[in-house]
This record gives C-alpha cells, sequence and structure tokens, in this order.
C-alpha cells in the first residue's frame, strides 16, 4: 500500500487503484480505507482513478496521539491530494469522513475539488431550536459527557442485524474482515468529542462546486432530513435518500448507493 507523510510527520496509507477523473474516498469513524472496497471496483469499471484514504488513527496509517481534531484531518487530506499530485477531484465522504471533506474546504477551499458526496453526515450534531437535525439525544446540555461511554444506543432506524448481508458481501470482497480502529483508545474519544462540536453548515452553504448529500432512510444517528436540509440554501447541492438504508449507507444498499454515486458522477460532465 503506498504512503504519504503530512506536515507534521505522521505517515498515511492509502489505494490507489484505476485511471480516469480522480474520487478521493474517506471512510467513517474507526473505519478502514478498504470499506469502500465494493464502491471501488464498481468506480474503476467505470473508468475512474480511486485513492481511498486512511485517516490518522484508522487503518494501516499512523495512529499519533496527536492530530485528533476535525481540523488536523481537514489538513491531512490537503497534505495527501498535494502529495499525490491531483487537483480536480471528486471528494465522497462517509460519516466523520464527510466532515472530514468539509474540514477541508472550510480551509482550504474548493479550487482542486470538482465536487462533493457527503454519506449520511449531518452537518451539525448537536441538536438545537435551528437545528432538529442532530445526533438522536445530543444537545448542548450533555454534549460534554455524550460520548463518555463510546456511540451510545439511540433506539432509531435500522436493527443492526439487518446489516449482516452487506457486511459479508464486503468481507468476502477483501477476502478478510475490514480493520477497524479502537474507539476506546484516547485520541478516538477526542476525536469523536470534536467531530461532535462541529457544524459545518456554513461551508456547505457556501460551497461552489455540485454538493450531493446522501442520507439513509433508516440512519440509526440522525434525520434523513438532514441531507435535504443542509443543501437548502445551495443551488449547487442536491440530496438523495436510500430506502430501507441505516447509516452505513454505502455497505447497506451497495448496489442502489453505487448507481445514485455513479449518476451523479455522470451528470458532471
Amino acid at each position: 500500500m503506498p504512503t504519504v507523510v503530512t506536515n507534521d510527520a505522521v505517515t498515511l496509507n492509502y489505494l490507489d487503484e484505476g485511471t480516469g477523473p480522480t474520487v478521493v474516498l474517506v471512510a467513517g469513524f474507526c473505519a478502514p480505507a478498504t470499506t469502500w472496497a465494493l464502491q471501488q471496483k464498481a468506480l474503476v469499471r467505470a473508468g475512474y482513478r480511486v485513492l481511498a484514504l486512511d485517516r490518522r488513527g484508522h487503518g494501516d496509517s499512523d495512529a499519533p496521539t496527536h492530530g485528533a481534531s476535525m481540523k488536523r484531518h481537514g489538513r491531512d487530506l490537503e497534505n495527501f491530494l498535494a502529495a499525490v499530485g491531483v487537483t480536480d477531484v471528486v471528494l465522497i465522504g462517509g460519516s466523520m469522513g464527510a466532515s472530514t471533506v468539509w474540514s477541508y474546504i472550510s480551509q482550504f477551499g474548493t479550487e482542486h475539488v470538482r465536487a462533493v458526496v457527503s454519506v449520511d453526515q449531518t452537518p451539525k450534531m448537536v441538536n438545537s431550536a435551528d437545528w432538529p437535525n442532530g445526533f438522536y439525544g445530543l444537545t448542548d446540555d450533555n454534549r460534554a459527557s455524550f460520548f463518555d461511554r463510546g456511540i451510545p444506543a439511540t433506539g432509531h432506524g435500522r436493527p443492526q442485524w439487518k446489516s449482516v448481508p452487506s457486511l459479508l458481501r464486503l468481507v468476502v470482497a477483501l477476502r478478510a474482515m475490514p480493520k477497524m480502529a479502537s474507539p476506546d483508545a484516547a485520541p478516538m474519544k477526542t476525536l469523536l468529542d470534536d467531530h461532535a462540536a462541529q457544524d459545518w453548515r456554513g461551508t456547505i452553504a457556501a460551497t461552489d462546486k455540485p454538493i450531493l448529500m446522501i442520507a439513509g432512510r433508516d440512519s440509526q444517528f440522525w434525520p434523513a432530513a438532514h441531507a435535504s436540509d443542509a443543501v437548502g440554501r445551495n443551488p449547487y447541492g442536491r440530496s438523495v435518500i436510500l430506502e430501507d438504508c441505516g447509516h452505513a449507507a454505502n455497505m447497506d444498499r451497495p448496489g442502489k448507493f453505487n448507481a445514485t454515486m455513479l449518476d451523479f458522477l455522470g451528470s458532471l460532465d
């Protein structure tokens, strides 16, 4: 697996396959780049070059004690894009990976961005009077301790057992279980808390490139309405809700997800 080194000396691993327009895949909290395997194959067949990044602390990348913030993860994405020399990319982020993309855009703009796809990630996780699409039960009053014991069960959305067949398809494609990071490591807890504090609504509203917000109708974490509400003020934005689909949309409904993703990419031409 090829690597790049960030400007604070952290080695990041990534996958690189295919030729053509470049698509960069950024996975969510604890998930490695290999969880995009079913999308990677579909994109390569469709004529794209696919780069899938293991963020710091994830997959086979270094797991330092420093840099556990969304700001640093956005900077890591900038370091990665510069190191591999790509300048016109579609950024696809799942869950916290989408927040990494918004962090990158908030710091570095869209000069090198062709389009963005956000996969079931609300732009603001804390619920408030003007934003009811946050993580179920998370408010300013309980944010400081909400994730002390990891990501809590919400009682909402798709039952986990329904995702087992999709996970098995991924395992078959990889010929192994994906290498998930431990959410109990101190840097990962810090990262999750920082993630929960962010509000990307302004960044999304100001983004001047095509945006697709994909939501799972039965997400376990937040209402599907986050997708349409997030791009409601942006003429470049559109949203899609995948039915019978939980938070891990690319794994729960890979066929429907891939068709939606490829249709959006095709519209860019």
